[in-house]
């Protein structure tokens, strides 16, 4: 387990065999919008910053169930995926120097019911803010809201290559 951070089996296995070197992975975030426009975001446990919540995406899981079952065990809320707004890969190292590099899938997600708290030990803190009251984000975070909270009509945004963010500069 990474500090604050579920590591499923599958991954902790490919660790032992690879250490900390760089790992492609599947993962999904999740954009979810409440009935007064609030976007639920996560403080997570490792490093103290506030995120949108993502997650890996198991074997033989799809990725809007994937999306679902992530809100629900950080947060205690049932969405539902309406639709996928986003599609980037990005690096991620952790605190204790594991590398990543992940395609994520960004979805716009409905609130369906429960009351938002922190619901493992992935997050110190879960809340509801309004888009223009957001606490400091990293790109990635910034790059998923921005696509999710397009208009419906939007086609879903696909990163063109690395160098539109700052993690893909080339020298």
């Amino acid at each position: 387990m990474v500090l604050g951070m579920a590591v499923p089996e599958y991954v902790a296995r490919i660790r032992k065999l690879v250490g900390h070197d760089l790992l492609w992975l599947p993962s999904v975030s999740a954009v979810v919008c409440n009935d007064a426009g609030e976007l639920l975001l996560g403080q997570r446990a490792d490093d103290g910053r506030w995120s949108v919540v993502s997650g890996f995406v198991e074997p033989d899981e799809q990725p809007a169930e994937a999306l679902a079952r992530e809100v629900f065990e950080e947060t205690g809320v049932r969405v539902l995926p309406e639709r996928v707004t986003s599609v980037l890969a990005h690096p991620h190292t952790y605190p204790n120097g594991d590398q990543c590099q992940f395609l994520n899938i960004g979805f716009r997600c409905r609130l369906l019911d429960g009351v938002a708290r922190v619901n493992d030990d992935e997050s110190v803190a879960v809340g509801w803010f309004a888009p223009d009251r957001l606490p400091p984000l990293d790109e990635h975070a910034r790059t998923t809201i921005t696509h999710a909270l397009a208009p419906a009509t939007a086609a879903s945004w696909f990163a063109p290559d690395s160098s539109a963010f700052s993690w893909g500069a080339r020298a």
